[in-house]
């Protein structure tokens, strides 16, 4: 059957990925002192959405770049940074990860090159920080549980749903784990924390392996 072929050769993709708020986000290392750094955003104080905030580059995934987020990631990190497109190394993507208020978001580690280019963009960036990447092996997050709760639409037809569970108002339904890094003054800690947590865990789990 044609379905069948089909889908032997099919590449999964996120279901109903055109209903969320779709990102990508890049990690940047930088070498300098013969060490490995991560670089930090601090985002400017002008913003209406999360200002003064820590994260790293990053932005909204536009309509014909779904099929390429990576390319996301590098022209965020060139805007944001005031590099060339030349001086992004791409590395790999880290796991792609969901957020409770959906939105979906694709990172990926790149290599910044020739550090001492990087000018940024003072409407978005209030200013930037390297961090050692060794200081993240020696020093893990602490963490906090966050609490999401549901409420069904108006029109949720429950009586035809046979679980007594589903009811109106607004529901608990899980928790999810919310990581905190430290390092000086800056204080890291949502989605930038998790995305951190997740490329740690997978350099850590590197070198134990090998």
């Amino acid at each position: 059957m044609k379905i069948l072929r089909r889908l032997a050769g099919r590449q999964p993709r996120v279901q109903d990925e055109e209903e969320y708020f779709v990102s990508a986000v890049l990690v940047p290392l930088v070498e300098t002192a013969g060490k490995l750094h991560l670089l930090f955003e601090v985002r400017s104080n002008h913003l209406q959405r999360q200002p003064g905030e820590i994260c790293f580059p990053g932005g909204r995934v536009e309509q014909g770049e779904l099929a390429s987020p990576q390319d996301t990631a590098i022209r965020e990190a060139v805007e944001e940074l005031g590099i060339s497109r030349e001086q992004v190394v791409l590395l790999g993507p880290l796991d792609y990860l969901v957020t409770p208020p959906g939105t979906l978001i694709y990172p990926y580690v790149g290599l910044i090159e020739e550090y001492k280019g990087v000018n940024p963009n003072p409407e978005e960036v209030e200013k930037i920080f390297l961090a050692p990447l060794e200081h993240f092996f020696r020093n893990p997050p602490f963490t906090s549980k966050v609490e999401v709760a549901t409420r069904y639409a108006r029109d949720f037809p429950y009586h035809r749903v046979p679980s007594l569970y589903y009811k109106e108002g607004w529901q608990a339904r899980w928790t999810f784990t919310v990581y905190f890094y430290e390092y000086g003054d800056y204080f890291i800690w949502g989605v930038t924390a998790r995305i951190l947590h997740n490329f740690i865990s997978l350099c850590l789990s590197d070198h134990a392996a090998g």
